[in-house]
């Protein structure tokens, strides 16, 4: 049991437990928080009476709250690779990644830009081969996961920024290269080892090529499926099992991605109603970016949600649809305020995420969009709200988290490093 002390008796190194009102009411979209900043005690002062805390001195007495190396010295020699990562999982606080510090994001973004587009053109050859009965180029797609995963291991946020290009009119394609984004990402977080992050990066572009045979007025159909047309589109993971099978040199371990990205933690999913661990960590991963890119996009029968309000709606669904240790993860893997968000500022000003810091994740930065009287900030003027020189951008906080594309604003206009749209506009759809 932890400790319950009043909030004005809490102090940095204590590590909070549980609070006096549900987590997802507050800014801290998991459970469980050590007490880094004057900014985390201001914010559990202001929504907060009292909370449960175990000193800092005591950390590793609090369930989950390992380091990763600890974790790792604990399984024993032989066990399967996906009982440590999923251990691992549970940490609170992370040892320093395996993948080393990040590179420069403006840097790799020129990289991430190239690697992007490869994938774009492989996706669609891929697509049109599946569709004309050949096999699907092996050689290629080995090719471009792995710039993909050394991209991922220099700096994951620039890949990511890539997820926030959006076109409904070739949702299949683009949404194979975020989960493969969104997944190595959090393989990365979880520090899986690179030959790891390769098979997972395969299956997770190849996740969802079944639907090459099921007819697109389904598909993209605006209105509420009819039970037959569900059982049609269901029908995608097996196809794409089949597929996958058919083709040469892809790893059991990659086609399992395709097999299992439908699974629930609680066994409500497809295609096999599997449940727990029986799903695999591979497919547990799966499920959640597959899940959270779907939520976030628009498509023909909904519009995209922020992936603020998307984490809210994964964390309220952990250890349900969901294994609540990898969500928990997913969600210290993207920050408090994603990349992309777009956020209003205790000045008024309206601006996009575009960098995480998650050694200080309520205070991200911030590339100005619209001031506080409505006029618009070209692309380029970038508040670190972290940063301890800066006296105006220390000054601001995040207010709120806006819905997806307010004020018209389009987040990919503003990837560090352009090219951008023009400023605030949310491109026409093509």
């Amino acid at each position: 049991m932890g400790k319950r002390i009043h909030v004005q008796d809490l102090k940095r190194g204590m590590y909070v437990i549980d609070l006096d009102r549900p987590w997802t009411e507050t800014s801290f979209l998991f459970q469980g928080l050590e007490v880094r900043t004057d900014t985390e005690l201001r914010e559990l002062r202001r929504v907060c009476e009292y909370v449960y805390v175990y000193d800092q001195t005591h950390a590793t007495s609090v369930p989950g709250a390992r380091s990763h190396a600890t974790v790792k010295r604990a399984v024993p020699a032989g066990e399967d690779r996906r009982a440590e990562v999923l251990a691992a999982s549970q940490a609170a606080r992370r040892a320093p990644s395996i993948h080393g510090e990040p590179a420069a994001l403006e840097a790799e973004i020129q990289v991430a830009r190239a690697i992007e587009a490869d994938a774009r053109g492989l996706v669609y050859t891929m697509l049109d081969d599946v569709r004309l009965g050949r096999r699907v180029d092996v050689s290629g797609l080995r090719r471009v996961i792995s710039g993909m995963v050394d991209s991922v291991g220099r700096n994951p946020d620039a890949l990511v920024w890539f997820t926030h290009l959006r076109n409904k009119d070739e949702y299949t394609a683009l949404h194979c290269i975020r989960v493969a984004i969104l997944a190595l990402a959090f393989g990365r977080h979880l520090d899986l080892t690179v030959p790891e992050l390769n098979i997972l990066g395969i299956g997770a572009l190849l996740h969802d090529i079944g639907k090459v045979k099921i007819p697109n007025d389904i598909l993209n159909k605006p209105e509420r499926l009819t039970d037959h047309e569900f059982e049609i589109v269901k029908g995608h993971v097996p196809e794409g099992v089949k597929i996958l099978e058919s083709a040469r040199d892809i790893p059991m371990a990659a086609i399992e991605v395709a097999a299992c990205h439908h699974e629930r933690y609680h066994g409500g999913g497809y295609a096999r109603g599997l449940s727990g661990e029986r799903i695999g960590l591979f497919g547990l991963m799966a499920a959640i970016v597959d899940s959270y890119d779907a939520i976030t996009s628009d498509r023909a029968y909904h519009a995209g949600i922020s992936p603020y309000e998307a984490l809210g709606r994964f964390y309220a669904m952990r250890n349900k649809e969901y294994h609540g240790g990898l969500v928990d993860q997913f969600i210290q893997c993207l920050g408090t305020y994603p990349i992309g968000s777009i956020v209003e500022l205790s000045t008024g000003d309206i601006g996009v995420v575009v960098a995480v810091d998650r050694k200080r994740y309520l205070r991200p930065s911030v590339a100005l969009a619209r001031r506080a009287d409505g006029v618009r900030v070209a692309p380029g003027t970038v508040l670190d709200l972290g940063a301890g020189s800066d006296h105006v951008a220390r000054a601001a906080e995040i207010r709120r988290v806006l819905p997806a594309a307010a004020h018209g604003i389009d987040p990919a206009a503003y990837i560090p490093g352009g090219p951008r749209t023009e400023p605030g506009i949310a491109r026409e759809r093509a």
